[in-house]
């Protein structure tokens, strides 16, 4: 399963919606399935596909962005909880809310006091073959947020990828 990174793209609502930002990255792969992909099978992916050291460095991430007042959450969603989300617009299912829901794209993410990030998820359809894209712009709100982010970033770059190869193996 390939996994590429590529620029933005223009079709997605998060260039248009979120034009400026500090940090932006994109990666596409490839799904091999006969049925048509929503961007409602891509939330419910998103949150069920991710490996166990991805769930043990978010729960690191909380305990340590807990002692300087930052959002945190369970990294372990209930599995009825998330079968019963409807991703509408406004609505929170652990740190992410929805912030833009079409049938191709669905825009997650949070504002919190140092930065702000989206996530769009956004299937895109060529000559019979089916794209999944993740991509993730940061706005950073004050010096703490690009400190916040030094070391996330190479963590993110790496956990990105592998998140879109779950999504991926989870829709297939």
């Amino acid at each position: 399963m390939k996994v590429q990174r590529q620029t933005i793209l223009q079709n997605s609502k998060l260039s248009a919606m979120y034009p400026n930002y500090d940090y932006f990255d994109s990666y596409k792969g490839e799904c091999i399935s006969q049925r048509k992909i929503t961007s409602i099978d891509l939330g419910r992916a998103f949150f069920s596909s991710s490996p166990v050291w991805v769930d043990k460095l978010f729960s690191l991430r909380n305990k340590i962005v807990s002692l300087f007042g930052l959002k945190t959450t369970s990294s372990n969603l209930d599995r009825t909880s998330l079968k019963e989300f409807d991703f509408q617009v406004g609505k929170q299912i652990g740190l992410f809310k929805v912030f833009a829901l079409t049938e191709k794209e669905i825009i997650l993410g949070e504002d919190d006091k140092h930065l702000d990030f989206r996530v769009s998820l956004l299937v895109e359809s060529k000559e019979e073959k089916q794209f999944v894209n993740i991509m993730t712009s940061v706005k950073f709100k004050n010096i703490f947020g690009r400190l916040y982010f030094l070391p996330v970033k190479p963590f993110h770059q790496l956990i990105v990828p592998t998140m879109l190869k779950g999504i991926l193996r989870k829709i297939e």
